[in-house]
């Protein structure tokens, strides 16, 4: 009877045993398959018992938030163009228009000469001459006609056009005459007197008129009409050396007169100080000294040489000018004096019929300065 109890007490032991490994590794196992599966689990672990979740709140759905209208984009404000200056050289200009002006009146008195006479000898017989010339371009009929044996008439007609320091006269016609009084019965050596005129009362005038600023020089030129009136007395003494020689001393006294219509400056691309110029009046008085000689070559070749001095007095600018930045301008005029010459070749191809070449100038500063005009005509004496 011991010894089944005896064997009950070891397989109760044993089973003790085996119960407590098999709770202790229950316990262990799990653990440090936990702590295992942090690092690298390939199953899904153990599922954890779901915690209940709150009931949602019924929260507004979010209004959409307005798109931002888009904000003008600021235009490119222009820099500002720099501010030229230069008015006052535009006024001093005014200055350049009347030099041009003086120079005007002192050239159509020197053409208008020409149709008086004044390249041939004092006394002559009748005659009538075409010419034309360059230079400046001219072109018309000149002569003489003895009135009495002591009074002549001398005329003439032509077409011009000339030009000289920025300025150009185009469609200029010119008329002259004069009335020449010779002492003819005071023998070889005796005075004589002419009264005269010279006209040109339309003329196309384009002025131009030059000056800086600090953007850049500026140049403009207009147009308009003028016209020219001139008369005089001359009072002088010629002698007869021989019947080939002829020699004359005068003085001649000259009132000018040159109308200019108004006008604005022509528009041009850059003309910030532009101008206005009223219609005016220019006017100046000469006095004239000189003298002429005549002779004749071996029956045939006629020559002719004269000049004289001039000197302008009482002379007047009729320009008014109103200059953008500068107000009004009137210029002046000072006195000025030059030398003025003249010549003639003449060749008798035949009796009572001439060729003749002449030219005709003047020289000194400005703004008459130095001229020539000369041409070629045919005189026919009767």
């Amino acid at each position: 009877m011991a010894k089944p109890g005896f064997k009950r007490l070891v397989l109760a032991g044993a089973l003790a045993v085996v119960a407590g490994l098999a709770s202790a590794a229950f316990n262990i196992h799990p653990a440090a398959a936990a702590s295992f599966c942090e690092v690298d689990c390939d199953g899904p672990g153990p599922t954890p018992s779901p915690s209940p979740s709150p009931s949602p709140s019924a929260s507004p759905s979010p209004s959409p938030a307005p798109s931002p209208s888009p904000s003008p984009t600021p235009s490119q404000t222009p820099l500002p163009s720099p501010t030229p200056t230069g008015s006052d050289s535009s006024g001093n200009s005014i200055n350049g228009l009347a030099n041009q002006r003086f120079n005007q009146m002192v050239t159509n008195r020197v053409l208008g000469a020409v149709l008086l006479g004044v390249n041939e000898q004092v006394n002559c017989s009748d005659c009538i001459s075409a010419f034309g010339s360059a230079g400046s371009f001219s072109a018309g009929i000149h002569g003489r006609k003895e009135l009495t044996p002591n009074l002549s008439l001398l005329a003439g007609i032509a077409y011009t056009q000339y030009s000289e320091g920025g300025y150009h006269i185009t469609s200029a016609p010119i008329g002259a005459f004069a009335l020449r009084y010779d002492f003819t019965d005071w023998g070889a050596s005796r005075p004589f007197f002419d009264v005269g005129t010279i006209l040109t009362p339309w003329e196309k005038a384009r002025y131009a008129r030059s000056y800086n600023t600090s953007l850049g020089p500026v140049s403009v030129t207009s147009s308009t009409d003028a016209s020219n009136y001139a008369v005089f007395g001359r009072a002088g003494w010629i002698s007869r050396l021989s019947p080939r020689d002829e020699v004359a001393a005068s003085i001649e006294v000259w009132q000018l007169w040159q109308r200019v219509s108004g006008y604005q400056d022509s528009t041009a691309a850059f003309n910030p100080f532009d101008a206005t110029i009223a219609t005016g009046t220019d006017r100046t008085s000469l006095v004239k000294i000189g003298g002429q000689w005549t002779h004749l070559f071996a029956g045939n070749v006629e020559t002719n040489i004269n000049g004289g001095w001039v000197q302008s007095f009482a002379s007047h600018s009729g320009i008014v000018a109103t200059v953008t930045g500068d107000g009004m301008v009137v210029p002046t005029m000072g006195n000025q004096g030059w030398f003025e010459y003249g010549g003639r070749l003449g060749f008798r191809v035949q009796k009572g019929w001439v060729v003749d070449l002449f030219a005709n100038g003047t020289l000194g500063p400005q703004p008459v300065g130095n001229t020539i005009h000369g041409g070629v005509g045919l005189r026919i004496n009767y």
